[in-house]
């Protein structure tokens, strides 16, 4: 009767990965893994959200002639090691990406946003494995760039773009694949914009109709602008492949820069700069109120 109910007791401890897994405490009082999981991840918004933010305020700073150069990413990083404390905010900085990295795997393999396999769905999902290749390479820099000169780094950043941009055009048909990435980086400007005005962001969310509703349309107003601040960048490279040319290519400042020496261009840059301030503060707002919900199941699916 004893190994019976040991039996018993045993396959009920073994049922499924998952419950395996997420049975998982402390001997008192510990956090689960579902717990840890959901910590993360709002951790790693609210990373994502300082980037935009910080990327957003340099580059209207910029736009009011109050620095010298619109950023991207890297430069927001190169910023913030510049700080006093610097290097402790960067490496805080670095693993809240890296918590936002796991996040997207969670999302994107295992669907824990159970959004399903949906041709729909799919594409939903390897847009967040590409968000996260896109965050860990931003993660790997932040600890890579702690000994950088912050002056360099508008030109390094470019110089790194066209070196990559020289080894594409060297290999067969290098103009045709470096087209193709600026029209991938196109298209996820497009998405953007797309998902900026017809996406439900409050749906994700969880508080009251009457928060949600302004919440959504700072959502709304930071997409979009995500999206429009991707087209330099992305016209640059595809020109620059047209041409065959790498030194046509830069950075995402730099784009952001030459967007600026158009005909009015301080005013879509500033507007640009604010609508990334709104896509970085409604990070934060994920941080606080999206739902996380750790997958059912730890296989892929």
């Amino acid at each position: 009767m004893d190994i019976t109910v040991w039996a018993i007791q045993g396959i009920d401890r073994l049922k499924g990965r998952r419950r395996g897994l997420l049975g998982w405490k402390r001997a008192r009082g510990g956090l689960s893994l579902d717990t840890l999981i959901e910590y993360a991840a709002r951790l790693g918004y609210g990373a994502r959200g300082f980037v935009y933010v910080s990327v957003g305020l340099l580059t209207l700073a910029a736009a009011l002639d109050r620095t010298g150069h619109a950023v991207g990413s890297r430069g927001a990083v190169f910023w913030l090691a510049e700080q006093p404390f610097g290097r402790v905010w960067l490496i805080a900085l670095g693993l809240g990406l890296w918590a936002f990295v796991g996040w997207r795997v969670l999302q994107s393999v295992f669907d824990a946003d159970r959004e399903g396999r949906t041709p729909k769905a799919l594409l939903l999902r390897a847009g967040q494995a590409a968000s996260g290749v896109f965050y860990g390479l931003l993660a790997a820099g932040v600890f890579e760039l702690l000994d950088e000169v912050g002056p360099k780094m508008a030109l390094e950043d470019v110089e790194e773009n066209r070196r990559k941009a020289e080894i594409l055009l060297a290999l067969p048909f290098g103009d045709l694949l470096l087209m193709g990435a600026g029209a991938v980086i196109l298209s996820v400007g497009a998405g953007n914009i797309i998902k900026g005005f017809s996406a439900d962001f409050g749906e994700a969310l969880v508080c009251s109709d009457r928060l949600c509703g302004p919440l959504t349309m700072v959502a709304r107003a930071g997409y979009i602008a995500r999206g429009f601040a991707y087209m330099p960048l992305a016209l640059l490279i595809v020109l620059a492949g047209w041409r065959a040319s790498a030194a046509e290519v830069g950075s995402f400042g730099s784009s952001l820069d030459a967007l600026e020496a158009q005909p009015g261009g301080w005013i879509m840059l500033a507007l640009t700069a604010l609508g990334l301030v709104a896509f970085g503060l409604f990070a934060f707002v994920e941080a606080r109120y999206r739902r996380i919900r750790p997958p059912r199941d730890y296989s892929p699916v």
